[in-house]
Order: C-alpha cells, then structure tokens, then sequence
C-alpha cells in the first residue's frame, strides 16, 4: 500500500492523543511530509480553501452576451432580412451582433478576471516544516497531515490537532463567539467537548494571539469548520438587485413596444396596398431604431468604471450591479469599533483610592506623562498606581514587540493598552515576567466576567484580577488605601459603583482590577479579593467620520450604530462624531430586541428610530435589516465576524471588514473595505448615486435618439414618402455614434453635489413617467429637425433621393451628437456643468465627426451606407438643422422646464 493510500481523515481528532494522530496521517512531526507526498495528498484533497463561486469560463462569458433581449431582437431582424432576400442588412445586423457580444465579452471578461487576481493578492501564507526544514507556503497548498508551526499574530490556515502548546492562546471570538483569548493545550479530550471548548485544537480562520506551537492539519478547505459555516452561508439566496430588476423591466418594455410599432405600420402600410417587401424593409428598419444596441455594453461599462473607482477608494465590489444599490442606500447600520472609532485602545484615566491620574500618549506611543491634579507625577513614587499597572501587564494576554518600523502589538486591543500603559510607567512585561513568571491562568469567563493570573512572587503567589467592576467588587473584602488595607464597606461599593458610571457615560471603556497574596496556586482567585481600581480607556473617533456622516445627513442616509458595547459608551462616541446631539438620543439596549415577534407597532417605530443599539448580538442584527427593510428602506450593514455573515447577506448591501474581517464575511458581503473605514462607506454610496444619475442619463440619451430614429422612418412610411434613414445607416448610428457618447456619460465623474439630494424612492424605475416624456420630447425635436433637412435638401437645395437620404442621415447623426450636452443635470451652469466638464465627452465627439466623415468620404464604407458628399450647401443644411434640437434642448434647460 502506498503512502498516500495510508492518509485519511479521521473522525474527532481532539479524542485522540496527539501520537495517534500523527500515525493516522502518517507522518513525523519532526520531518514533516515529503515533496511527492504533498502533491499526492493535493491530488486527493484539492486545494486548502473555502468554496469560491465558480469561476466563470471564457466559454461561459461568451454566451451570456447572447441571453440579452437587445440581442434577441437583433437576431430576429436578422433572421428577416435573410428571409427576404435583404443580404446586406443580414450581413450588417449580424455583424453589428458580433460586434456587440465582442465589446460586452472582452468588459466582462476583464472585471471578472480582475477580481480573480485580487482575490489572489488576499491569500495568506503559513510555515510548514516538510522534509525536516521550514518552509513557508501559500495557504492554498497545504495539505492534510503538514506540520505547521504556528507564535503570535499568525493567522491558522487550516483545523490543526495541536502536538506542542507553550503558552498558546487563540482569539476565536469569530468562529465561537468566545470574547477572549482561548488557552490551549495537547492533552485528549471527551468526545462530546463542545467546539468553543476544544482546547487542543486550532481552527481555520482564527487568530494566534500569544505563545507557539506545533499542530497536524486534520481538515482543510470546506471540510474545517470555518467551511461547515461558510456552506450554510451558499444556501442563502441572493435577492435579485434593483438595478437588474429595472434593466430587465426596461427590455421587455422595448420589445414591446417594438412589436407594437413594427405591427402598426407594416399593417397599415399593406392596408394602403404598398408592396409586402417595402413594408418588411420598412418593419426592420424600425425594429433597428427601436433597439439601443448599446445600452448593455454601456451599463457594463459603466458599473465595472464604478467598481474600480471605488477600489481605488479601497472599496471592493464583489458584483457589479452592487455598485450601483449602493446609491439607493438610505439607512447604514455600522459598528462602532474600527468604523467609527481606530480599534486602538488607550489608557486615559486611572480612579484609585488614592487619587484620579490621567495618562498622556495615543495608541502605541509608549511614551505618556502621568498626571494628578494637573501636576506630573512619578509613578514608581504611589504604590498603589504601580500595583494597579503591574496588575494590568500581568493579567494580560497580549504582547509587544519592538520591530524594524517601530512597535509591533499582537493581541486584544484593550490588553494591548493595558501593555502600553506599563511600558510609559517603566514595566516591562518580559522583564516582569521573569521576575514574576506565570505559573496559572484562569481564562476570562463570560458568567464571572473575570480573568485571574497566578504570578510566582518569592515564596509565595501573586493573584491579579480584572474584569467588569459589578464582578470584581462582589468578591472584593479588602481596599487598598494610601493608608494600607482596610475592609471594604456597602459605601465603598456604591461610591466605586457610581465613579464607574461616571466614567462609562465620559466614553471610557472601564476595568476594575484586583489582587491578592496566596500560598499555592491552586486556591480559588475569586474568594477575599483586595481591591485596588478602576481603568478607564478610550477609543478614539475617526477623524473623518464626523464630516462623513454629516454627509449622510445631507444627502438622506440614516445612519445608525449598531454595537457590542455598553450603552454610555457607545452614545459618547456617537455624540463624538456627531450622529447625535449632546443631550443624545436613545440608545436602546440588545435586550429590547427580544422576542421581535411581539413588538406592537409602537415598539417598531421607536426601534425605527433609534440612532444607538447596544449589546446587540450577531443574530439580532438580523430582526434590526428586516425591520427597516419592511420599512421600505435599502439598507447597507458591516460585520467581520463569522456570525455576521447571515446579516451581510440578508442586507441590501453586505459591507465586510477588510482589515479586521473572516473570510466566511467577506465572501457573504457584496463589498468588502480594504481600511475598515466609515467614510469609505459613505464615498461608495456617493459613487453609487453617481453611477445610477450615468445608467439614468445615457439611457434617457440612448432612447431620446432612438425614439427620433422611430419618428423618422414611422412618419415617412406613414405619408409615402421614401425613407429619410435607411436600416444599415440607422445601424452605423446605434453602434457607433450612439454608443460613444453614452459611454462618456456613463463613466462621467458626476455632479459634486450629488450628495446634498435625498436617497431615491426605492420603487423608482430608471425612467419615470417624466423622463419618458422627456425622452417623447426630445425625440420629436429631432425629428422635426431630420424631416425638415430632408425636405428642404429636395425643395430648397433641389437635390436628388440619394443626397436628400445621406443630408437626413447626417442631420439625425449630429443632431445626436450635440444632443449630449442636453443632458447635463438641471439648473446647471451653461458652460460649466458635470457634462462640458467630462473630458471622455469631448473625446467620444471627435471620435464620432471622424468616423461619420469617413462614413461619407472612404468608398466602401459609403457604397455600403448608400452614402455620397452632401455638397457644401448640403453640409451647410447638416449643420444648421443638427443644431436645432441643440438649442430647443438648452432652452428648456434654464428655463427648468426638464428633466
């Protein structure tokens, strides 16, 4: 039997000795797997990471650019032209068929391929020891019995049994939900130890937050239980995006009124006994002007300009049609640490018995003076501040390092403050740590809401104590005092109770420490405590979240906070960035959001309207989306965690922690932010009205020209008269002219105040009933303009049919040209508007003179066209006429009697 027959997974392996399975695996944990056996076991294993959306196939691109109802009915004025013997036309609408599908396949195929690479730049990397040496390797290449070495700050790439554990702790809180450190040890345990109590494992997608070890992968990729997680999360389905809805509206609006059309004149048109060619030339000719051949490449384009705009933004969109939601976001539930706040902890405040003292220095800075009164002091000179200080660094799970590019933290924020407060008072945990080595830890504990160390001190046991001040004054008898100890009393602990409400509602994250001498570590930490202080630290506001939700405010969006954290806290920081006034608003507490099911309607408003929730669970969250979605509200909510990936899926829009983020949320998320910051949220829902107002604007632009195209051809028809247009030079102007201007509205950088407008109504179609007025209006115009040239070419200038059709053709070309500036936003400047302004229009008006002059004046390209020189008088006509629609348009604008 071959060695990689020998390897299989094997059931529970936190049952079995660390020995047991490393035989199962059959490897050594000192050499670790060899090259050939690696790449068998990958074979059988595949690669080491959770499912991704399959990645889209050239093939597959390549079809999908047949599904579009344009396309269809392309297709089948195709298909009629060679029916009727009209080869030209077939060969052209063909053409013009393959063509499109070219452009949208190589937009499609850039973006989806463009995300595939920056996924590959988000892979991590873990040290493996193969063939007795270390290496390291990508974390897609591990495999099912590796050896992987794992200190603080690494991030576990796969479920590992652990062989070696030296002071090995583990932040979990994404996968278990645990809020602290796990310790963790390579003893056997109870096949029925529940996961978050699995101590001699470590799992895929937690974090190493202090000491070493070795561990054996036991799972990889979707069989961890990071992947269990994530395969839940696929079984959610996905609400199909408002944009998307409105396309799809929009299509089969367009094919019937195309039928519609189609039907009325080749009916009528055989009625007044014209012959059934002439008609079915006529019908196609019309189905051609119906169709904006370039609406899907240009919506594509326009959204796929719109996710790397804001990747540059360090905004990451995981679909496009996500982009453009965004902008109809009108409530954002956000976190509050590391989105309003820079999850950097500092000590600010210390409340002893002996006195208040303050602590200067921000975040990692580990120089600080230390303050009472207003006056400096020394601390080593209080005893009971370098007590309470020692307490902090002993009792503590974090750790820093002094790097190439300065300090280096690895742990809990609070822990680390914790750190650096010692270090600005000369304690030094290493050095402390040898003087005082560790020699127990009891792990925080949710129910006693306490952490306790046992600390080696001469001959006898140091106990330090922290927690929430409720827990730890309980099982306090004794205070420290400048004067000694003293026993504590009922009014000691309603006045230490009262400091600590103080210093909550002032926006300081509060903990109360405690200590005790004992002689052996096995005695209860919890029993005869003596009481030194409370801590106080705070997390600072963004700098730019104030500025960022005031834009919010103006532009509509509710913005709502959503935390973990006690209820004072969180309103200090939301009076700090000014998502309230100082007086505040409610901040409701998670335990009001119980039992949603009985809230009564007046419960539901005042839920509505709360800007603060506190001590909200993951799963609460979930009632929070659904009661402003019933509320007709698109709404947009971050998350990081494991369990936030339900919520990131059931919001509008999904907004996952990049920085601090699981996969399982980033990949449940429709956007992920590569700095964690609010204000990236808020420029990607400007960024999303913005490319909304382009789709809006290049569609009213694409439609009014088209309509003008139906006028056209249908008005002619109707009066016997020949056509003005005919079907191969109405193609050349949907494909080229049409298409070129749009693109530059669609990827225009919008208007600057933007944000100052409310959310749109969240039932509004792309074209209201207004727009399509606007776009009747403005195609009329046109006509009348492209009918009168043709007029005038045979009465006034005398012309034949054939230049008469080619000053008609040019006439409708320009007056689509020009007819772009008609779209800039109303009551905007003349000159200067959103749409002068974007330089890509200009580009895409130089490219089309060029291409309709060589339309005119290259042989082959006017045989085809049926196109000849429209004279100097005829240019003259051209220009003249095309202007008209121009002028009406500009009129209308700064009279404000359009849209």
């Amino acid at each position: 039997m071959s060695k990689s027959a020998t390897a299989v997974t094997i059931d529970k392996p936190w049952t079995r000795s660390s020995q047991e399975v490393l035989q199962a695996f059959d490897v050594s944990a000192s050499s670790g797997l060899d090259a050939s056996e690696v790449k068998a076991r990958r074979g059988r294993f595949g690669a080491n990471r959770l499912r991704r959306v399959q990645s889209k196939s050239v093939w597959q691109i390549l079809i999908e650019q047949f599904k579009s109802l344009i396309v269809l009915l392309l297709v089948i004025a195709a298909v009629l032209s060679f029916a009727f013997g009209e080869w030209v036309e077939g060969i052209a609408i063909t053409a013009v068929i393959i063509i499109n599908a070219a452009i949208g396949f190589v937009t499609e195929l850039r973006a989806v391929r463009s995300m595939e690479t920056l996924q590959r730049l988000g892979s991590v990397s873990a040290k493996v020891r193969r063939e007795g040496q270390v290496h390291e390797v990508p974390a897609e290449k591990l495999v099912p019995g590796d050896i992987v070495l794992l200190e603080g700050g690494d991030v576990v790439t796969a479920d590992l049994r652990l062989v070696e554990a030296s002071k090995l702790q583990a932040d979990e809180s994404a996968l278990t939900g645990e809020s602290v450190p796990v310790s963790k040890q390579v003893g056997v345990l109870d096949a029925e130890v529940p996961l978050a109590e699995r101590a001699n494992m470590v799992f895929k997608g937690t974090a190493i937050t202090r000491g070493s070890g070795e561990g054996v992968i036991v799972a990889a990729g979707m069989e961890t239980e990071l992947g269990r997680v994530s395969s839940l999360v696929e079984e959610a389905e996905e609400e199909v995006t408002p944009l998307e809805k409105r396309l799809e509206q929009l299509g089969h609006r367009l094919i019937w009124v195309t039928l519609g059309i189609g039907a009325l004149v080749a009916i009528s048109g055989i009625v007044a006994g014209k012959s059934v060619l002439l008609m079915v030339e006529t019908s196609i000719a019309l189905a051609v002007a119906s169709i904006p051949e370039g609406l899907p490449i240009v919506a594509t384009v326009a959204l796929a300009r719109g996710m790397w705009r804001m990747a540059r933004r360090n905004a990451l969109v995981n679909n496009l049609p996500s982009v453009e939601t965004l902008g109809a976001t009108n409530v954002i539930l956000t976190d509050k640490t590391g989105t309003l706040t820079e999850n950097q902890m500092t000590v600010t405040h210390i409340a002893l018995p002996s006195g208040d003292f303050g602590i200067g220095g921000e975040g990692l800075e580990t120089e600080g003076e230390f303050t009472r009164n207003g006056a400096s002091v020394v601390p080593s000179d209080d005893r009971i501040l370098r007590q309470i200080l020692e307490a902090g660094v002993l009792c503590n799970n974090a750790s820093l390092r002094r790097g190439s590019s300065g300090i280096e933290a690895v742990g809990d924020p609070v822990e680390i403050a914790l750190l650096v407060a010692g270090v600005k008072a000369g304690i030094e945990r290493d050095r402390l740590a040898d003087e005082k080595p560790e020699m127990r830890e009891v792990a925080f504990d949710p129910e006693t809401k306490m952490m306790a160390t046992f600390n080696k001190e001469d001959s006898a046991y140091r106990v330090a104590v922290k927690g929430a001040l409720e827990a730890v004054i309980e099982v306090s008898s004794r205070i420290l005092t400048p004067e000694g100890m003293r026993e504590m009393g009922d009014e000691d602990r309603e006045n230490w109770l009262e400091q600590n409400d103080q210093m909550a509602q002032s926006g300081l994250r509060v903990l109360a420490f405690a200590t005790k001498t004992v002689e052996t570590a096995d005695t209860n930490p919890y029993a005869d405590l003596s009481f030194i202080g409370l801590v106080g630290m705070v997390d600072p506001p963004r700098e730019e979240v104030r500025p960022s939700i005031e834009a919010c405010q103006n532009a509509g969006v509710r913005v709502v906070m959503v935390t973990g954290d006690q209820p004072a806290t969180a309103k200090n920081v939301a009076r700090a960035v000014g998502l309230i006034e100082e007086d505040g608003a409610e901040a409701i507490h998670g335990g009001d959001l119980r039992n949603s099911e009985e809230w009564t309607e007046k419960d539901r408003q005042r839920m509505l309207q709360a800007p603060i929730f506190a001590r909200v669970t993951p799963e609460q969250k979930l009632d929070l989306i659904a009661l402003h979605q019933d509320n007709r509200s698109i709404v947009a909510m971050t998350g990081d965690g494991v369990n936030d990936a339900p919520a990131l899926k059931k919001a509008d829009i999904g907004i996952a922690m990049g920085e601090r983020g699981t996969q399982v949320a980033r990949e449940a998320a429709d956007m992920v932010l590569k700095d964690d910051a609010f204000s990236t949220i808020v420029t990607a829902v400007e960024q999303g009205r913005v490319i909304f107002n382009n789709i809006r604007r290049f569609v009213l632009y694409l439609l009014s020209c088209n309509v003008a195209e139906i006028l056209v051809i249908g008005l002619a028809s109707l009066v016997n008269a020949p056509l003005p247009v005919r079907p191969l030079q109405i193609l050349f102007l949907n494909l080229v002219t049409d298409v070129f201007p749009a693109l530059a509205l669609g990827v225009g950088e919008g208007d600057p105040a933007i944000m100052e407008r409310p959310p749109r109504d969240l039932e509004e179609p792309i074209m209201t009933s207004r727009r399509w007025l606007s776009v009747a209006g403005y195609g009329l115009v046109i006509t009348v303009s492209v009918l009168g040239s043709f007029a005038l070419a045979f009465t006034w200038l005398g012309l034949g049919e054939s230049r008469a059709v080619t000053i008609s053709f040019l006439t409708l070309a320009f007056a689509q040209l020009w007819h772009v500036f008609d779209m800039r936003d109303p009551g905007s400047n003349f000159l200067r508007n959103d749409v002068t302004e974007n330089g890509y229009v200009w580009g895409a008006l130089a490219l089309c003179i060029g291409l309709l002059l060589s339309a005119v004046y290259i042989p082959g390209l006017a045989d085809v066209l049926s196109v000849v020189d429209p004279s100097v008088k005829g240019w003259g006509l051209v220009i003249g006429m095309s202007f008209i629609p121009w002028g009406t348009g500009q009129v209308l604008k700064q009279l404000d009697l359009e849209i």
